[in-house]
């Protein structure tokens, strides 16, 4: 099962910045600066946090990860838009 995550970050490195940046759009979209929708298995979680925190420094850098819940039903009606609506591409896992 899959959920979906609102994934938010503030890194006042620029080189780190970028690739959390790109690392992140690997695995959602982005909707704002320095935020993503995720769309994730708990195995894609556990393996992009792991991912993230080699990019990181803990000390100056955070990231906060939000459950919305499951990409079916709540999860995806639980954002509520004012002005410009951002469209959520449905993501499916590929097997490579």
């Amino acid at each position: 099962m899959r959920n979906r995550y609102l994934v938010a970050y503030d890194i006042p490195d620029q080189k780190r910045l970028r690739n959390v940046h790109r690392k992140l759009l690997g695995y959602g979209e982005p909707i704002q600066y320095s935020v993503f929708i995720c769309d994730l298995s708990q195995t894609e979680l556990i393996t992009v946090k792991s991912q993230l925190l080699l990019l990181i420094n803990e000390n100056q850098d955070s990231i906060v990860i939000i459950d919305l819940g499951p990409v079916k039903g709540r999860g995806a009606t639980s954002i509520d838009y004012m002005g410009k609506t951002f469209e959520i591409p449905e993501r499916k896992p590929s097997i490579i």
